[in-house]
């Protein structure tokens, strides 16, 4: 095989359709954008417009607020946390900080802070300090012998 002898596969590449080149290509004269109209000039941008017409999203009612200060917390869950100490990833038996839960993958980042919840098994004695948790998680920690921290500092931040 030479260079010059290489080739795409049969139908692997496609020709693109070069619009307005005259009555022979199907696509001449107007180029498939139909007679006249805003539609067949360039530079036409009208998603959501309607003519003048108040639209749709403008017409419909709107409900709810979204607080432009409020908190994004990564959530982890039990389960997770878990599997991690019996791969190695974690450490059980030294504090698990938000900073280790990054670290071991667990977690991409910390937003304003890490937040457990229950879903999943824990049977492993862990000592977690994180910005927040769920009722349930405090217990099911305390229950399998570990203690759940919650840190303020974090959290008033």
């Amino acid at each position: 095989m030479k260079l010059n002898e290489l080739r795409d596969n049969a139908g692997a590449t496609k020709k693109r359709t070069r619009v307005g080149r005259g009555p022979g290509s199907g696509k001449g004269k107007m180029g498939g954008r139909g007679i006249k109209g805003q539609k067949s000039r360039s530079g036409v941008a009208i998603n959501g417009y309607e003519g003048g017409q108040m639209p749709l999203y403008q017409r419909l009612p709107k409900r709810g607020f979204n607080k432009p200060n409020r908190k994004e917390f990564a959530v982890i869950n039990l389960g997770l946390i878990q599997k991690f100490v019996e791969a190695g990833k974690l450490d059980a038996k030294a504090a698990i900080t938000e900073d280790a839960l990054v670290a071991s993958g667990l977690v991409r980042r910390k937003l304003d802070g890490i937040r457990v919840l229950a879903k999943g098994e824990i049977s492993s004695k862990v000592n977690l300090e994180v910005t927040g948790a769920s009722k349930a998680a405090v217990e099911a920690v305390e229950k399998a012998g570990g203690s759940l921290t919650v840190t303020k500092a974090a959290a008033a931040e």
